[in-house]
């Protein structure tokens, strides 16, 4: 009978340490997102701003691409109708 409460007890306990193990993880944890929001928080703005120029220098350069093929499209097409209309006739 000793060795059963011996092994309940031990069981017990292991599972007491498990527990504990647990809820100092969870703890920790939330210590460590509390110490961070702060920088969150400061770092969030400047991470906006980034993104916002990235995507006004993204537009600007498909802009600059846009307006460079438009005249060099024009062009083509300019020197390609006389073929077009020649081998519309033929």
């Amino acid at each position: 009978m000793l060795t059963l409460i011996t092994l309940f007890t031990l069981a017990v306990v292991g599972m007491m340490f498990v527990i504990g193990i647990v809820i100092a993880g969870a703890v920790l944890k939330l210590a460590w997102h509390l110490v961070l929001l702060p920088l969150k928080i400061v770092l969030l703005p400047i991470l906006l701003v980034v993104v916002l120029v990235k995507v006004a220098v993204l537009i600007a350069v498909a802009a600059v691409v846009f307006a460079v093929l438009i005249p060099l499209l024009i062009i083509g097409a300019i020197v390609a109708s006389p073929f077009l209309i020649a081998s519309f006739f033929a």
